[in-house]
């Protein structure tokens, strides 16, 4: 199948002169480094670890089975897996025959996984036979006959995936065939859906040259080289985890530790046994660290870099980490799924800078704040954020007409309130979209609202961020009940798991009103609500 993009020949070209889009994949560079380092170690999750020799087989493999089960270029390609290398090498696998990857994230569940596998078209999908208690096998049969594209379910752990990656392709198959579907760099390799903030999620589409750009500046800004040494315990389907924990690493022919489930002691022993160098991670995840109970028990001097994402950073945090480790330099940035990660903090900046914005560009990128009316304020002043550049996205999968809505010419309008100092640095000043932002991680408040609507003694519905002090947010969920009705915490939590949202998404508090604060035409004041919730319970 081909989706349709947004994508001009005066942007390729535009880009390719400037030199941002190099028409390189990414296993061009895992070819690179398993030629010249084949035995340095690539990877290492929980389970294993490959060197770049055994990926680059493990890949090819992969690819030439993929060929087997009768996937194409442009066919899709989903994987509901936690940071393990089996999500490695199907990505490059899928990227190997010209397929798009559509990474899953693990905690989704049947709301979230029956919309994007079936809008994806998916010809195959794999899961875990179980993570975290949850089991993946059950959830996918009861939605595969909604999925009328999928054709085959691989499952690691059983022997459909066993079986799969066992099998001697190389020896049914002509491996000489892969070179000849080497893809298009301007060919789309990455759907990746965002949280929903209008109600359904939006299929995120990037192309090779998209994010390759998107990492190509980092080594120049944070001293990332093939010494460096990479982990990643955000998941590897968030466009954060997808860029610097899968391909970031083979990008440099650095080494990649991929953590499953975030644990900041555990992290503690990481970084001592491998000698971690770098991080990214959400806000909390730094909280965690600075107070780890094994932290001084451990040498984590190599530890050099942490980049903070999707929230800001506390400066009470900052003077705590520089305290307990006094050779990490925190950095905090901005980005979205749709352009990759936009600004970051240079290290050596002062703290104005490095504490009190979201970054400065990457090359090549550039922001603008506009009014209303589109025209582009001063410096300081706070307006709707627009960016343009290399990294930013093709289009919104089967929803063309939606991503040109959100376009001011080659201008991507964020969602976002900003401004822009006179230095050219980004603060975040608040959202247009209606999204709380847990912990780094958007919580689609038109999806929630909508789920609990659907629940018989609920008239009416709104649901808020409220303050915390680790987190940044968490979510609230406001509710007018039909008459006589009765709805509690706990009956709404079942009511949410019995619909098959994510646990993540899921309001940590309920308030029930005789009624919403509504303007004289009925919009729901939500400031008034945040108000109410911001005080304590």
């Amino acid at each position: 199948m081909t989706f349709e993009t947004l994508l001009t020949t005066e942007r390729t070209d535009r880009h390719t002169r400037d030199g941002y889009w190099r028409n390189r994949v990414i296993t061009d560079f895992l070819d690179e480094h398993a030629d010249t380092t084949p035995d340095k170690v690539a990877f290492v999750d929980s389970r294993r670890s490959v060197t770049y020799a055994q990926l680059r087989h493990e890949v090819d493999r992969c690819a030439l089975g993929l060929l087997g089960l009768g996937v194409g270029p442009g066919d899709v390609v989903s994987f509901q897996l936690p940071n393990w290398i089996e999500w490695v090498v199907l990505h490059y696998a899928a990227t190997r025959i010209g397929a798009i990857s559509n990474p899953l994230i693990p905690i989704y569940r049947e709301r979230e996984v029956g919309f994007m596998v079936g809008l994806a078209r998916s010809k195959v999908i794999v899961v875990p036979r179980e993570f975290r208690g949850f089991d993946h096998v059950t959830m996918v049969e009861k939605l595969r006959p909604d999925w009328p594209a999928l054709e085959h379910v691989l499952v690691v752990g059983e022997p459909s995936w066993d079986d799969f990656v066992a099998t001697p392709w190389e020896e049914r198959r002509d491996p000489t065939e892969l070179a000849a579907l080497r893809p298009d760099p301007d060919d789309v390799t990455l759907l990746i859906f965002t949280s929903g903030t209008t109600g359904e999620p939006k299929g995120v589409m990037h192309t090779h040259n998209t994010v390759v750009a998107a990492n190509d500046p980092l080594p120049a800004r944070l001293g990332i080289t093939a010494d460096s040494v990479i982990h990643m315990a955000s998941t590897l389907a968030h466009l954060t985890g997808f860029l610097y924990g899968a391909r970031l690493p083979v990008q440099n022919g650095a080494t990649g530790i991929l953590q499953d489930v975030w644990n900041a002691t555990r992290f503690v022993e990481l970084v001592e046994e491998h000698g971690i160098t770098y991080t990214s991670a959400a806000t909390p995840f730094l909280h965690d660290l600075v107070a780890a109970p094994n932290l001084a028990a451990h040498d984590v001097s190599t530890l050099r870099r942490f980049c903070c994402m999707g929230a800001p950073i506390p400066r009470v945090l900052v003077r705590e980490a520089r305290a307990k480790l006094p050779g990490l330099v925190v950095v905090g940035g901005w980005g979205q799924s749709e352009d990759a990660l936009v600004t970051l903090g240079i290290p050596g900046d002062p703290d104005d800078k490095i504490i009190d914005t979201d970054g400065y560009p990457w090359p090549g990128m550039r922001i603008r704040v506009v009014d209303d009316l589109g025209d582009e304020l001063p410096p300081g002043t706070d307006g709707r954020l627009q960016v343009t550049g290399p990294f930013l996205f093709v289009g919104y999968a089967e929803r063309l007409d939606a991503t040109r809505a959100c376009f001011d010419g080659e201008w991507f309008d964020t969602g976002d309130l900003a401004n822009i100092d006179a230095d050219g640095y980004l603060r975040i000043s608040g959202r247009t979209k209606d999204v709380i932002i847990r912990g780094g991680e958007n919580i689609p408040v038109a999806y929630v609202e909508n789920v609990l609507y659907e629940h018989p003694d609920v008239a009416a519905v709104a649901v808020v961020g409220m303050p915390d002090p680790r987190l940044q947010e968490r979510a609230c969920a406001c509710v007018v009940l039909n008459a006589g009705a009765e709805l509690t915490f706990a009956g709404m939590r079942e009511f949410l798991a019995g619909k098959g949202v994510a646990k993540q998404y899921w309001p940590e508090r309920l308030e029930v009103l005789p009624e919403l604060p509504r303007t004289p035409s009925g919009k729901i004041q939500k400031f008034r609500l945040r108000a109410l919730v911001g005080e304590a319970p």
